[in-house]
């Protein structure tokens, strides 16, 4: 029993009044009508939605509630319609208030992507929650909308377009959008993500829809934890954070990178199996220093150059506080696309304090680190016996080498400062040597050893002699001709890994490192190509695609309530991943299985991610779950649709708004 003295309640039953709005008591009857749509499926399961149940009032009581206007509120407007909240009579300068009624039913259901299934609403349903006639008559499954979405897709010939209509469906019907992206995920990967994602952003400005996720600017400042209350989820469990520096391989995009964090969280819903409404993109727009985008009349971010220096950092400290007094000590928060100084200064502050996880820095390498300890089965050796150099010391390239490192520690027992030496890394400026120790920023001083200068990639090899040759550069096609075929010639099957984003910036294409190889380079990337075929023969390149880990990665903190990040669970999660590629996988010469198991593939990373958790004594979700795999699967999304049943109470007419209300 609740009373409604002078109130109106939105009233949930598993939450409680949501919120109150305070009205004048009316003294003419009035009604008020319960409607609940829920799901009957519902187990309390993290994949699973708290049903909506809403409390609505007339519209008489909200219009006496509002502003008084100048005009008569008896008056009516074309039509014979009476304006009841004063939209008509106001103008720009007198204000009103912008009602919203919610229910969920009727056309506000259609228009609601957590509940909405289009045409998919059975008959019972379409009478129980005042559908009829608001869609056309046929009664069509989930399955055959997937079908005709699909069909859509593929009619696009620009990737962009494609990109726009998945954002379309995933606005307009959340469960239908991850359908389609899971039993299509090989296909629509590049389409929600790399390559297509970095497009997306560098024109986010002019196709911007539906704004997803929060944006917090230096204007939020002193207030960042109001913001954050104004997200309507409350219950997150992963946010993908970006202060668009470093979007890919494009530079600085500003706010405009807020397609990297919608992407990337797709993802984690689509591959790992994070409810949506658990995830939360947010930018951080601190400005930005692209010339192009502060004089682009279309641009979304604040117009002024970078902060930099204690005003950023006292806005990400504000905010990194925030998040851990909302949301709990296990919220798992991934940076993402930060400029270098940034982003190990980041990890590195708030490891300790934080669930914290850098993708470009630990994402890469332990997908990296994956695809090299498949490609061992194919090459021979251990992983000691290889030689690595890479092109390109930034997050990503030290991140793969330091996880490299720690690998060949764990397997020979050897310190890690010993393990370094076999990894070289080149930069702008040359080879990381003794020499350059000085002027090297912090995190390249590991790797600087006793070698001579060296300027060029292709004697680089030449002296080096490398087993693994990595780029991660953001530079395209640095991997020429005689680079590859240096590589070649010092190896029967050299090992090519070419990661930078997007396409255009890869360091060589499949084609080029089969071609030049002779058929014999063993060879991933970071964007997707075709197979090629070569002397008659066709071979299936390799994505070393983030993926395959971050989305299993963070189930398994989740599922395990992980306080912190150790590498150890990054080790934990490449040496799962390396596992799963078949000997049906290297006939074919892949060294990273196929993306049609991924949900799978995720759910093993995931249990033995949270094993390693509960062996550091870093979970907290206890007792340990016998099955680790078989919870992880348990705890997965389904975007199946609910069948929801309806429950509507009339109460009556009351004669003021003293009355109890029986519900």
């Amino acid at each position: 029993m609740m009373s409604l003295t002078g109130s109106t309640f939105l009233y949930n039953p598993v939450i409680g009044v949501s919120r109150s709005y305070t009205q004048r008591r009316v003294g003419v009857p009035g009604v008020l009508v319960v409607s609940a749509a829920n799901s009957s499926s519902s187990n309390g399961r993290p994949g699973e939605r708290n049903a909506t149940v809403l409390l609505e009032t007339t519209l008489k009581e909200m219009r006496d509630a509002a502003p008084t206007s100048d005009v008569d509120s008896k008056t009516t407007v074309g039509g014979g319609v009476e304006d009841v909240y004063g939209e008509d009579s106001a103008t720009e300068e007198h204000s009103m208030t912008p009602w919203t009624v919610s229910v969920a039913s009727g056309y506000s259901l259609l228009r609601d992507p957590h509940h909405n299934k289009g045409l998919a609403f059975s008959e019972k349903e379409r009478d129980s929650h005042y559908l009829r006639g608001l869609l056309p008559p046929v009664v069509v499954n989930q399955d055959l909308q997937v079908k005709k979405l699909m069909n859509c897709i593929r009619n696009y010939q620009v990737p962009l377009q494609k990109y726009m209509a998945m954002m379309d469906y995933q606005e307009h019907n959340e469960r239908l959008y991850y359908k389609l992206l899971i039993e299509n995920v090989e296909e629509l990967l590049p389409i929600v993500y790399t390559p297509t994602v970095g497009e997306a952003c560098q024109k986010y400005g002019s196709i911007l829809g539906r704004p997803q996720g929060l944006f917090i600017s230096l204007k939020e400042k002193g207030k960042i934890l109001e913001v954050l209350k104004n997200w309507p989820e409350k219950k997150i469990q992963v946010i993908v954070v970006t202060d668009g520096e470093r979007i890919l391989g494009l530079g600085d995009l500003g706010c405009q990178g807020m397609g990297i964090p919608v992407g990337k969280l797709s993802l984690y819903t689509a591959l790992g199996g994070i409810r949506p409404s658990a995830c939360l993109p947010v930018t951080i727009d601190v400005g930005t220093n692209n010339e192009d985008l502060l004089n682009d009349e279309f641009y979304i971010g604040l117009r002024r150059r970078r902060a930099t220096g204690q005003e950023y950092a006292e806005l990400l400290h504000e905010f990194m506080c925030a998040v851990k007094q909302n949301y709990g000590e296990k919220v798992l928060i991934q940076f993402e696309d930060f400029a270098n100084h940034n982003a190990f200064d980041l990890l590195a502050k708030y490891g300790a304090t934080h669930l914290v996880f850098n993708d470009d820095i630990q994402g890469t390498a332990s997908v990296v680190l994956a695809g090299v300890m498949a490609a061992l089965k194919l090459v021979g050796g251990t992983l000691a016996d290889q030689k690595f150099l890479f092109l390109g010391a930034g997050e990503a390239g030290t991140g793969i080498a330091e996880l490299i490192a720690l690998e060949i520690s764990k397997q020979t027992e050897t310190p890690v400062e010993e393990t370094r030496k076999n990894i070289f890394l080149l930069d702008t400026k040359g080879l990381i040597v003794k020499s350059r120790l000085e002027s090297l920023q912090s995190f390249k001083k590991p790797w600087a050893h006793e070698h001579e200068p060296i300027r060029e990639l292709v004697d680089a090899v030449k002296a080096i002699k490398p087993t693994v040759l990595i780029g991660s550069s953001g530079v395209g096609r640095t991997f020429t001709k005689d680079v590859v075929e240096t590589m070649a010639s010092l190896n029967e099957k050299p090992v090519i890994f070419a990661l930078s984003n997007p396409t255009s910036r890869s360091e060589c294409t499949a084609k080029e490192a089969y071609t030049w190889s002779k058929g014999r380079a063993i060879y991933a990337s970071g964007s997707p190509f075709d197979p090629v075929e070569y002397n008659g023969k066709i071979y299936a390149p390799g994505q070393a695609n983030n993926a395959y880990i971050f989305p299993g990665f963070g189930l398994g903190l989740i599922i395990s309530g992980a306080i912190r990040v150790h590498d150890d669970m990054l080790l934990a999660a490449s040496e799962a991943l390396a596992e799963e590629v078949t000997q049906e996988n290297f006939d074919k010469g892949l060294i990273f299985p196929p993306f049609t198991n991924i949900r799978k593939i995720s759910a093993h990373i995931a249990a033995r991610v949270a094993a390693k958790a509960y062996e550091l004594g870093l979970a907290t979700r206890l007792p340990q779950p016998q099955d680790l795999v078989a919870y992880a699967e348990s705890c997965m999304y389904s975007p199946n649709y609910r069948n929801y049943r309806s429950r509507t109470i009339w109460v009556g007419f009351l004669p003021t708004f003293g009355q109890q209300v029986k519900t």
